[in-house]
């Protein structure tokens, strides 16, 4: 076998010119520092973390709070493979956006007929709609819940961040890396507290982490399990760090990229950890106060947060789950709405105005969640937050396989192909995910 370092250096085929990227007023925006390893780290930290929020959003809550409500802690095993799951494909997509200079989405364009475009530009589409909806409703539900707004009026509330997230760039990324790494801090503080609070067994809690073949025997613990593992490995995800890991200005030399990669990879997995102590702690803190009570059937926010204090004694409790996840739904809408202009760019080359192009992705998630408030009202949000993550798991093969393909193509990637052992790993992930969901529509439909 030729061992990597004896390959010489080659150009990946795909190297885009600096005026055809995505998110072009950020694109190399911020500097690298050329001494200093602690240095070259800090500058590139921060995309990592705006990933990190989609694994965190007020999906993941839905389908951890039925989780560890109905089955314990026997559910953290699949929180805790679907996090290692996305810490490597999240270094997969970073690795295409520095390498080759596109993102996932203009790649597909590129390698794909535009019929085949098209249909995946409609099911990243649908998934990004399917987890807009989950944030969205979830910020409302936590605005009805601390102050009592309507929830048709606190959906539309969550549209002002296209407004936010306009201002932010124009003072520069930074700025909108900031806001969302001190949301995410503010969350996991929350989370911390909670658990404090609701005391979990530690002997029961580490067994949870161990894989039980009882997930794949119960069609509805195989549900809630594809649906942790749809809200935790996001597809909109892949499309957007492939693009924002071009924020920084690391230079065209194939050391300068090889170096970016590194650092980036280093940054998200970090990153990344982040998500799985609160989507961990969510489902333990469920598993704590409702399991093996009158309560198992939990699953509905708005039910999580009336009970909890109650439960655990404070009030504390139900007002820090609610501003948690307010926290939450609002940190993700920010990053969903730059995910849908990166998919709409990087699929039809669309150039629009930076507001206008915000404005259409917002109201493909508004509009949705406005009719399905109004439908289905607060009773209904619990079921069609789990039903949107499970949209997403099944969206997940159409951007996870061609990313694996690309990653480890070396016609495309030249040297900076994916190494040997991240090729090994990557395709049974790949396969893995897309037997989950077969499995998940043979349970689901066929009795």
């Amino acid at each position: 076998m030729v061992h990597e370092s004896r390959v010489p250096d080659a150009e990946p085929a795909w190297r885009t010119p600096r005026n055809t990227v995505t998110l072009p007023e950020v694109h190399a925006t911020i500097p690298i520092p050329t001494t200093g390893s602690w240095r070259k780290f800090v500058a590139f930290a921060g995309p990592g973390y705006l990933v990190a929020v989609g694994y965190m959003d007020p999906g993941n809550w839905a389908t951890d709070l039925a989780g560890g409500a109905r089955y314990g802690y026997a559910l953290l095993s699949v929180i805790l493979l679907s996090n290692l799951m996305a810490i490597l494909l999240q270094a997969l997509a970073a690795r295409l956006g520095i390498a080759t200079g596109r993102d996932l989405a203009q790649a597909c364009r590129d390698a794909y007929s535009p019929s085949a475009t098209i249909v995946l530009w409609v099911l990243c589409e649908i998934a990004i709609a399917a987890c807009d909806l989950a944030e969205v409703i979830g910020a409302a539900v936590a605005l009805n819940l601390l102050f009592g707004l309507p929830l048709v009026w606190g959906v539309c509330l969550t549209a002002l961040d296209v407004l936010l997230v306009l201002y932010l760039q124009h003072r520069g990324f930074r700025y909108v890396e900031a806001l969302v790494l001190g949301l995410i801090l503010a969350i996991g503080a929350s989370f911390a507290v909670e658990l404090y609070l609701a005391r979990p067994d530690g002997a029961d809690l580490a067994r949870g982490f161990l894989p039980t073949p009882a997930v794949l025997a119960d069609a509805d613990m195989l549900y809630i399990a594809i649906g942790i593992l749809g809200a935790t490995v996001m597809p909109h995800n892949l499309y957007l760090h492939s693009s924002i890991v071009q924020t920084r200005k690391y230079g065209d030399a194939l050391g300068s990229r090889r170096e970016a990669i590194r650092f980036a990879t280093l940054d998200s997995t970090i990153a990344l950890m982040s998500a799985l102590f609160i989507n961990a702690a969510i489902l333990v803190v469920a598993a704590a106060v409702f399991h093996g009570t009158s309560h198992e059937n939990v699953a509905d926010i708005s039910d999580a947060y009336h009970l909890l204090s109650p439960l655990l004694g404070t009030g504390a409790a139900s007002t820090l789950f609610a501003v948690a996840l307010l926290l939450s739904g609002q940190n993700a809408t920010l990053t969903g709405t730059l995910a849908g202009q990166i998919v709409m760019e990087g699929f039809l080359d669309l150039r629009l105005r930076p507001w206008l192009r915000r404005l259409i992705t917002r109201l493909l998630a508004i509009i949705p969640a406005i009719v399905v408030t109004v439908l289905y009202g607060e009773r209904g949000v619990g079921s069609l937050l789990i039903l949107s993550q499970v949209v997403l798991s099944l969206q997940l093969p159409f951007a996870v396989f061609p990313l694996v393909m690309f990653t480890t193509d070396r016609r495309k990637m030249g040297t900076l192909v994916a190494p040997t052992w991240v090729r090994m790993l990557a395709w049974p992930t790949a396969v893995v995910i897309a037997a989950l969901n077969l499995w998940l529509l043979v349970q689901t439909f066929g009795g």
